[in-house]
């Protein structure tokens, strides 16, 4: 399999010359179907420093239920890992597998226990076969209710930190004083919103830093994954559009809201399938439906990906689309919202405005009626996630940080949580249909 891949790779390279021809063979290598040859992966080699982050995606699932200690494990990068110099030279490229075992598995054992899982990951395999030994520690799980510890354990949740535990307590008091009531109201509320469950379960898909406790070197560097030349179209319709385009949406009183970071060329079908492939899911619509689904997962502390956002304002409208990314609880989620801008480039492709950022728990201040998620203010950080997200997908043909006149660097949102910035926007083309 592996040398008909490398076959299809060196195929396409005959055909399509120049930048396309390596795109082709990038986009085989991103989707999984292909790996490096030998004349894509350069003998320069490359050092990584111990503290250097890898973004892994996993792809055996864990469970405290489930799993068996000294289980086999692995995950893939899910970002290109650049030399330090930095040069465009990769030292650890997407695609490369992580490989490891559960070192550490303690199930739940009674209310005032904690579940803990430890993974440990103890090589590296890269795209063009070579092997690298890892030492390092596991440092977040994304958008995760549990909490990681310094040696890299993943610790869980004791029952009474459960919203819902406080519900079934309330619910097994009311069902001694009104046995009949109690147990109906019982039976509603388990079927609708289950049982109070604090073991750790993390399936494939989901995200987690790894950082390096020793230095790692490799013999080889690589080629970005995705090239970082926009084509010359779409620069020219990125840059007449940030001339005059707002720099940030607002809420529906006018008041500033999330500034923008984001602009994608493509049509609407082409953004959906993109953010559909790298995991995020399209927000719904306010109604009865979601607004129950959002109660229940904030009671049962677990994630509801198609959840609803708050509506900002751009062009005097709403946001035209929004997608997020949650895992295992409401209160964390990556999300962003679009707009369709009102230019096109000049071949006719569709452009869209965005702003992303990233909740990270919650933000209550009665006084001043303000209860809505707190946000991580380094908002470049979500627009660096958004980008990794896409690339690794095979549905982008370009990402470059894109500088408008006049940029922002820092500011409050419409909620009054405060946010800084580098100013610029990432800029994604999309391979059209």
């Amino acid at each position: 399999a592996r040398g008909a891949a490398r076959r299809a790779v060196l195929r396409a390279r005959r055909k399509l010359p120049g930048l396309l021809g390596l795109l082709v063979c990038l986009t085989l290598l991103a989707s999984g179907t292909a790996t490096v040859s030998a004349e894509e992966a350069t003998a320069a080699g490359g050092v990584l420093p111990a503290g250097t982050k890898i973004y892994l995606r996993l792809e055996t699932p864990v469970s405290t239920t489930k799993s068996h200690l000294r289980g086999e494990i692995q995950a893939r990068v899910v970002r290109d890992v650049p030399a330090p110099s930095g040069t465009e030279k990769v030292v650890i490229p997407v695609g490369a597998v992580a490989k490891g075992t559960v070192e550490k598995l303690i199930p739940t054992s009674s209310p005032t226990s904690r579940a803990r899982v430890r993974l440990q990951f103890k090589s590296l395999e890269l795209p063009d076969g070579t092997q690298v030994k890892l030492a390092g520690h596991l440092a977040e799980v994304e958008n995760a209710r549990e909490t990681v510890l310094a040696d890299g354990t993943i610790q869980g949740l004791l029952e009474s930190e459960l919203p819902l535990t406080h519900l079934e307590t309330a619910l097994e008091r009311l069902k001694k004083t009104s046995p009949q009531l109690g147990g109906e109201i019982q039976q509603v509320s388990a079927s609708n919103l289950g049982k109070s469950d604090t073991s750790i379960d993390l399936p494939a898909g989901v995200d987690l830093h790894w950082v390096l406790d020793e230095p790692l070197e490799t013999d080889r560097v690589f080629p970005l994954t995705v090239s970082d030349q926009l084509s010359a179209g779409v620069t020219a319709g990125l840059d007449g559009l940030l001339a005059e385009a707002p720099q940030r949406a607002s809420g529906k009183d006018g008041k500033p809201g999330d500034p923008l970071n984001l602009v994608l060329v493509g049509s609407a079908d082409e953004v959906r399938r993109a953010f559909e492939a790298a995991g995020w899911a399209e927000a719904a619509k306010l109604n009865q439906k979601s607004a129950w689904e959002t109660v229940r997962a904030v009671i049962v502390n677990r994630g509801y990906k198609e959840a609803p956002v708050s509506q900002l304002y751009l062009y005097n409208r709403p946001e035209d689309l929004a997608f997020q990314k949650m895992y295992n609880t409401f209160a964390e989620r990556h999300h962003l919202r679009l707009w369709r801008a009102p230019v096109t480039t000049p071949d006719g492709r569709e452009i869209w405005l965005g702003a992303a950022t990233h909740d990270t728990g919650w933000d209550i201040r009665p006084g001043e009626g303000v209860a809505s998620h707190a946000i991580d203010p380094a908002i470049d950080d979500e627009r660096d996630k958004v980008g990794a997200d896409l690339a690794v997908t095979g549905n982008v043909a370009a990402l470059r940080l894109a500088t408008r006149p006049n940029p922002l660097s820092e500011g409050l949102t419409a909620t009054g949580a405060t946010w800084h910035t580098d100013g610029r926007l990432l800029a994604a083309e999309l391979r059209p249909r």
